[in-house]
């Protein structure tokens, strides 16, 4: 039995953002995938402390009160220690906290051999925040509404791509209250693509946006300047900003291209956070 839990990398591939609602919400459409790549989760041995965290994005959480991890441990009532090995950036736009919280649900079930189906764990995801349930199974979905309304997208193709991070936070709440003070986007959710060859999908989300792009970039302006890389590298046919950044995607034809488009914006970027991976369904069979 495995005791680690991958945390990939959410990717939305386009973000279609409507105006705030009554309740204080946006409403939004949108497609996610994720990446073959993220944090990992392992268990630690019994006496460990509930959670500690390392790798390179440790720091960014030195201090944190309540890590979404414990939060999904407390509402499963499990007790785990577990260690995460945080290597996604944060602040970054690729659902990182709730992907671990995912990660450490999965887990939790999994080594404590808990009696608790598909529904009760995206109960608990659900409660940890807007992200929850499309990170806990990692499947590519359409997601509409407050993003709680998922659709499974089975026919996305995997689709090869460089991620890259220029090394700047990007707050999700300062974005949104950035994209209010401009004109509303239609939330609409687009038809599908003709088919779903990698060709067409990458010309069909050409043709899509992410409406927090703008403003993010406004604030931030490193993000324009690595969707500007991304955009000028040989092989990459669409950059887009993921959520609300800082990270941004390169979409390529196929997996050798992306990893030569990774190789020449870590060589010219040093500082950023580079690397090439495939979007689509972020888990291996087993670990679920």
């Amino acid at each position: 039995m495995r005791r680690d839990a991958l945390a990939p990398a959410k990717v939305n591939l386009f973000l279609h953002v409507g105006p705030l609602d009554r309740d204080g919400y946006h409403p939004l459409a949108s497609l996610v995938a994720f990446a073959d790549l993220g944090d990992r989760l392992r268990v630690a041995p019994a006496g460990s402390p509930p959670l500690a965290v390392t790798g390179p994005f440790a720091g960014a959480l030195a201090g944190e009160g309540d890590n979404l991890v414990l939060r999904a441990l407390r509402g499963l009532d499990a007790a785990l220690p577990l260690v995460l090995d945080k290597q996604l950036p944060v602040a970054a736009g690729l659902g990182g906290g709730s992907a671990d919280a995912g990660a450490a649900l999965r887990l939790a079930r999994r080594v404590l051999a808990r009696d608790q189906d598909d529904a009760t764990l995206l109960a608990v995801a659900g409660n940890i925040g807007a992200d929850g349930p499309m990170c806990l199974f990692a499947r590519p979905v359409w997601a509409e509404g407050r993003g709680d309304r998922m659709t499974p997208e089975p026919a996305l193709p995997p689709l090869a791509a460089v991620l890259v991070n220029p090394g700047v936070p990007s707050p999700t709440g300062a974005v949104y209250r950035a994209y209010d003070a401009g004109p509303a986007a239609a939330v609409d959710r687009p038809a599908p693509p003709a088919d779903w060859r990698v060709t067409t999908v990458i010309d069909w989300l050409g043709r899509q946006r992410n409406d927090l792009q703008a403003p993010a970039v406004a604030l931030c302006p490193p993000i324009g300047a690595a969707l500007e890389a991304v955009a000028a590298t040989p092989g990459v046919r669409l950059a887009r900003m993921s959520g609300s950044g800082a990270t941004v995607f390169g979409l390529c034809a196929d997996a050798v291209t992306a990893r030569a488009a990774a190789a020449a914006l870590s060589a010219a970027h040093p500082d950023w956070w580079v690397r090439a991976t495939v979007l689509g369904h972020g888990l291996d069979p087993d670990d679920h």
